[in-house]
């Protein structure tokens, strides 16, 4: 995965996110609300011809993407062991 930051401000952060597509994005998105985010969203232009990009406005916007990557890992992991215990049964 390669990111490429499109533009970095005290309150704004905006990333293109190569290879990606609204899977990761939408979870980023999602989970930048519960870390403080005052927006967040991510855009695809084109399906084909354009990258994802993720845009967030925070406080802190670059620890706040960087909490929500966080919780998405913490997350899967409990839904991995929750479903190898489910799968055991």
């Amino acid at each position: 995965m390669e990111l490429k930051v499109l533009e970095s401000k005290a309150d704004k952060l905006n990333v293109e996110v190569m290879g990606e597509t609204h899977t990761l994005l939408n979870i980023v998105s999602e989970y930048a609300w519960d870390t403080g985010a005052s927006q967040s969203s991510y855009i695809i232009e084109h399906p084909y011809l354009s990258q994802p990009k993720l845009i967030v406005k925070a406080k802190n916007p670059k620890k706040t993407v960087s909490d929500a990557a966080q919780l998405v890992a913490d997350r899967s992991k409990e839904f991995r062991v929750a479903f190898d215990r489910a799968a055991k049964k």
